[in-house]
């Protein structure tokens, strides 16, 4: 890092964002390798960062390498996306790079599956029948963790974001943010189209607290704190509680897809 730089890229697989300048304080969101920053303002070894969503938080400099000095998009080098991969490079090191992270040029891949970036937008079209087959395929099984993004353990709108990202669709970091994307969906969840994103609150100001995914026929996907990650739920199940809860608290339905 050069001694007073205005942005850095991410250099390790994952990066996490912290709520102050200090590892002991929360995670509020996470930054994969490859992505491109804005550094805001430095407290010693931390640097107030913004990222391509536009979120902010503090992210030590050890997470980061410098920017090319031309702004070009991530750097023009960056070119393949891992789907999910194990990578070694000429000094025989490995890494286990996550969904969305960004492989350098000296990263040879061992297993798992990268795409280009110039075939990632035949590969992952923006349509909702691609964006939901995505979200089941690559998040089936992770954990609910707070702040995270990728597959190794993820919240809600981590998901949501990941997901339509991969389809070429940059939406905000958090639920509330994402609900003031997109138009108006319909306002019975059980009438949503696939591809929709569905929110809910648990306050009495109805603040949104959690997105899922809709996935037509009265199912949504999700991964959720009281599921302790990725489910699919049917939003008629009247047996289940959990379901019943959901419903309780959906507050609207919001559409980014265009037709």
């Amino acid at each position: 890092m050069t001694s007073d730089p205005t942005c850095a890229i991410v250099r390790t697989p994952v990066a996490p964002v912290f709520a102050e300048p200090r590892v002991a304080s929360a995670q509020i969101s996470q930054l994969v390798a490859g992505r491109r920053l804005d550094l805001l303002e430095k407290r010693d070894h931390w640097y107030r960062i913004r990222g391509p969503d536009e979120y902010e938080g503090w992210l030590h400099r050890g997470y980061l390498s410098p920017a090319p000095d031309d702004g070009a998009r991530q750097s023009a080098h960056l070119d393949r996306v891992s789907l999910g991969c194990i990578t070694t490079n000429g000094n025989g090191g490995r890494r286990a790079m996550p969904l969305g992270s960004l492989l350098s040029p000296e990263e040879r891949v061992k297993s798992g599956e990268i795409v280009s970036v110039v075939e990632q937008p035949t590969q992952f079209p923006s349509d909702a029948g691609a964006i939901t087959r995505s979200a089941q395929l690559y998040f089936e099984g992770t954990s609910y963790l707070w702040g995270g993004v990728t597959p190794w353990g993820a919240d809600c709108s981590g998901l949501v974001q990941t997901v339509f990202w991969l389809h070429g669709i940059q939406l905000r970091r958090d639920a509330w943010q994402q609900a003031q994307q997109g138009t108006p969906g319909h306002a019975d969840p059980l009438a949503s189209r696939m591809g929709d994103l569905l929110f809910f609150s648990d306050r009495t100001d109805e603040h949104i607290t959690h997105v899922a995914l809709a996935l037509g026929n009265h199912r949504i996907v999700h991964l959720a704190l009281g599921r302790g990650g990725f489910a699919v739920e049917d939003l008629t199940d009247e047996r289940d509680p959990y379901v019943a809860t959901l419903r309780e608290r959906f507050v609207t339905a919001r559409r980014v897809l265009t037709d």
